[in-house]
């Protein structure tokens, strides 16, 4: 899976950092932002975009469910629309998962060390 949690917190997150984290093109990160309104971006004055920590678990929300479980815009759309409590739960077990499976990775890597 490719999305990668940043490390540092930060208020604001440009579309390059955010397009980084999920390895996908800018491109493909305003087009998510033109078809799905949960990601709200706030614009500076000179027109970049900039995402929250917010925009950032959405764009996972998206990203799981378009890119790893196969659905179509519009079947992620209505998903979202008709059981975003039911999706969201689901992305916070995976992410739960991830981590556990992250430091039990890094558990046997210090064992193998020793």
């Amino acid at each position: 899976m490719p999305y990668k949690k940043p490390v540092i917190k930060k208020l604001y997150y440009t579309i390059g950092e955010v397009a980084d984290i999920f390895e996908v093109n800018t491109s493909l990160i305003r087009f998510w932002e033109k078809e799905f309104d949960i990601i709200k971006p706030k614009k500076n004055k000179k027109g970049n975009r900039l995402f929250t920590e917010k925009d950032v678990d959405n764009f996972f929300i998206i990203y799981h469910l378009v890119k790893e479980r196969g659905f179509t815009l519009q079947g992620a759309k209505d998903k979202l629309k008709d059981n975003p409590e039911d999706t969201i739960n689901q992305i916070e077990i995976v992410k739960s998962l991830e981590n556990v499976r992250s430091f039990l990775v890094d558990l046997k890597e210090q064992i193998r060390e020793s």
